[in-house]
C-alpha cells in the first residue's frame, strides 16, 4: 500500500517535470506523459466539474492535446507567434486520494508569460489525477482552475 508520503512524493516528481517540459518548450516529451484517454480541462467556472457538459477554456483529449501541440510548434497561429517564455511556480501540494494505482493531487501554479514585451499572471488551483502506468505514473486528468477565470482570459500560445 502507498504511503502518504510516497503518493505525495510520486506526484511531485510528475508535476514538476510536466511543469519544466512546459516551460522549456518540450511539448512533444509533454505529450508522452499522458495516459491516451487524459482530459486537460481550464474550465471557465472554477467550481465546474462537469467539463465534458459545459464550456470550458479547454478541454482537451489526446487528439486535442497532439493538435494543441503542433500548433505551438507550427507558428502558423498568431497566438503562438513569437512563442511566449513562461516561468511557472508550483506549490502547495496536498495529495487528496492515494491507492497503489491512483494519486489525485491538488496543488497552486503562479505561471508568468512573457510574450512581445508584456507580462500577463495566472494563478491557479490545479488537480493532477495520476495512474500507474506499469512502472511508471501518467497524467490521467489536469483540471486548471484559474482564480482570476472570471476575468477575460487572453489569447495563449502555451499549456497553462
Amino acid at each position: 500500500m502507498m504511503t502518504p508520503d510516497s503518493a505525495l512524493f510520486t506526484a511531485m516528481a510528475v508535476v514538476n517535470l510536466e511543469g519544466d517540459l512546459l516551460d522549456q518548450g518540450e511539448f512533444t516529451t509533454w505529450l508522452t506523459l499522458w495516459q491516451p484517454d487524459g482530459l486537460y480541462v481550464v474550465p471557465i467556472d472554477p467550481q465546474e466539474t462537469d467539463f465534458k457538459n459545459t464550456l470550458n477554456y479547454a478541454c482537451d483529449d489526446h487528439h486535442m492535446r497532439e493538435k494543441r501541440v503542433k500548433r505551438l510548434y507550427s507558428g502558423e497561429s498568431i497566438s503562438t507567434t513569437p512563442r511566449a517564455r513562461t516561468l511557472r511556480t508550483l506549490s502547495r501540494f496536498r495529495v487528496l486520494e492515494a491507492t497503489d494505482d491512483q494519486i489525485v493531487v491538488r496543488g497552486a501554479q503562479s505561471l508568468w508569460e512573457h510574450r512581445k514585451g508584456h507580462s500577463r499572471h495566472y494563478a491557479a488551483d490545479i488537480t493532477w489525477q495520476l495512474q500507474r502506468h506499469g512502472e511508471s505514473w501518467l497524467i490521467e486528468q489536469k483540471v486548471i482552475r484559474l482564480v482570476n477565470s472570471d476575468d477575460v482570459l487572453h489569447s495563449i500560445g502555451y499549456i497553462l
